[in-house]
């Protein structure tokens, strides 16, 4: 675990009154974003602006690498600064380290394609790779491992990227190196990182955050927690405040299951059942990674065998344990156990559900009837479940396509989440449905706010053969963000109008400027 405010962080908020005189501007203009005030100085004097160092002897394009402002990378960079040079007290900080701390993988890609070194080493032996793992930051990662980083290089204390990842609890990490072949030529480096994340399964991250500042900084100070979840993954981040000010600080993920789950898949290594149980109800959430994981081991394992357990499961008096085993079934193949076998269980978790149900139980139960054919109906019945992604979700099961069912996927084109109406309305497009209440539902939705929406609704049209799917491609291809969803699936749409002057018309539509 490190502290955060020894990372090139701490630097985003350097005060630019610190530069030395003339190039003060130059580091305001960095750290400011301003990018045209940048280029005057550029043109002006490139010589100068690249050699110039603020009053800690840091360059300014360290300083835009670590406050993640790519265009002034890139501008720097277009005007000679070299990539690799090392700058700071002792010339202890690269660029690309620095960016590599804060996770600012454009900036990572604009170094490495400029020629920076990957595998540099900067202060205490870190390399970018060793920042980006111990932070858990697995998009960079991959593009410095793409960019020709070496996977297995050790960071500080000799500890391999992957058990520095591990430690940090970032099952996203981890792949990443995986995929990149992370310990396949390091005896034991896969097995010593497998061994890192059990160390932490079960422990309290937060408590641990907390004593090793204690152990660090003594008491007298005042503890901040902060808690986030994003991508499947929770962060906790702990600090040390004195009179409000940020003084240390450290920070972890707590995916240690899954990364645990990850690395025994790849070493080949079986857990048994109700282990893999427990790391998905010790976290309690679908999205999660350690449930994720849990649930792909599961289903990987003897079909009949797992069909069997979660079968079991399902009848459980526990709510999260028939969620884990419904999700289970509903991730193993179609007709698993049996289809008649695999609906039974479905169904009778879903006939002791009270209205409206637990959203993670339901979508569990969704997703299930879907894979092992469930009637129309079945699906139907939770269309109007208050959480927004049951509703999706329920709008994307291939039951609700059927005639019988098209009612209700018209109806949640109308909700009120412009997600669920996306999906809804990709879904009734998707059909083969040609009647008019389909077309007209799809040209309701040719103005919606959404421009997802609506360009799923105009790519339905031009399916159809429907003329109005015309202006509405060529109105959104003017005003979506370009190269944007939205922009892409209209893009797309033009390609099923009839060759002729109106698709001709629509391949010339300027996108709107950036």
């Amino acid at each position: 675990m490190h502290d955060t405010h020894e990372t090139h962080e701490t630097h985003n908020a350097h005060d630019t009154n610190d530069t030395h005189g003339t190039h003060g501007e130059l580091f305001a203009a960095v750290f400011g974003g301003a990018d045209d005030t940048l280029v005057r100085l550029l043109r002006a004097d490139p010589a100068g602006c690249v050699a110039a160092l603020d009053g800690e002897g840091r360059t300014a394009l360290y300083a835009a690498a670590v406050g993640d402002r790519p265009s002034a990378v890139r501008l720097l960079l277009a005007a000679g600064a070299d990539p690799g040079r090392a700058c700071g007290e002792g010339g202890a900080d690269l660029p690309l380290c620095g960016a590599a701390s804060g996770g600012h993988t454009e900036v990572v890609r604009a170094l490495l394609a400029a020629g920076a070194e990957p595998d540099l080493r900067e202060a205490y032996g870190f390399t970018a790779v060793a920042w980006a793992a111990v932070q858990g930051f697995a998009e960079t990662l991959e593009a410095l491992l793409e960019g020709g980083a070496g996977p297995d290089l050790p960071g500080p204390g000799g500890e391999r990227p992957l058990v520095l990842a591990a430690r940090r609890g970032s099952a996203a990490a981890v792949r990443a190196l995986l995929r990149h072949g992370a310990g396949a030529a390091d005896p034991g480096g896969r097995e010593a990182a497998l061994a890192e994340a059990r160390h932490w399964l079960g422990r309290d991250v937060e408590r641990e955050l907390r004593e090793g500042l204690a152990a660090a900084y003594g008491d007298g100070f005042e503890t901040v927690v902060r808690r986030t979840v994003a991508d499947g993954a929770e962060t906790v981040a702990v600090e040390l405040l004195r009179d409000g000010t940020p003084v240390a600080g450290r920070a972890a993920g707590t995916g240690h299951a899954a990364v645990a789950t990850v690395l025994e898949a790849a070493l080949g290594v079986r857990a048994g059942y109700e282990e893999l149980a427990r790391r998905a109800l010790r976290c309690r959430d679908p999205e999660r990674d350690d449930w994720r994981e849990a649930v792909a081991a599961l289903v990987a394992l003897p079909v009949e065998e797992t069909f069997q357990v979660a079968a079991v499961w399902c009848r459980s008096d526990d709510e999260w344990r028939r969620t884990l085993g419904a999700d289970v079934l509903a991730e193993l193949p179609a007709g698993a156990g049996g289809r008649s076998r695999a609906l039974e269980a479905v169904r009778a978790v879903a006939a002791a559900l009270t209205a409206p149900g637990p959203p993670g139980l339901v979508g569990a139960v969704v997703r299930a009837l879907a894979r092992h054919g469930g009637r129309p109906g079945d699906v139907a019945r939770y269309a109007g479940h208050p959480d927004p992604e049951v509703r999706r979700l329920v709008a994307n099961a291939p039951p609700l396509a059927a005639e019988q069912a098209l009612g209700t996927l018209i109806a949640l084109t109308k909700d009120l989440d412009p997600v669920v109406r996306r999906t809804a309305v990709a879904a009734l497009a998707a059909t083969d449905a040609a009647e008019q209440r389909v077309r007209e539902a799809l040209a309701r939705r040719l103005r919606d706010g959404d421009d997802g929406v609506a360009a799923e609704a105009a790519a339905g049209l031009a399916r159809r053969g429907d003329d109005r799917a015309v202006a509405a491609l060529a109105r959104l291809l003017a005003r979506a963000a370009p190269e944007g969803a939205a922009w892409a699936r209209a893009r797309e749409a033009v390609a099923l109008i009839p060759r002729g002057p109106e698709r001709s018309a629509l391949e010339r539509v300027p996108g709107r400027r950036r």
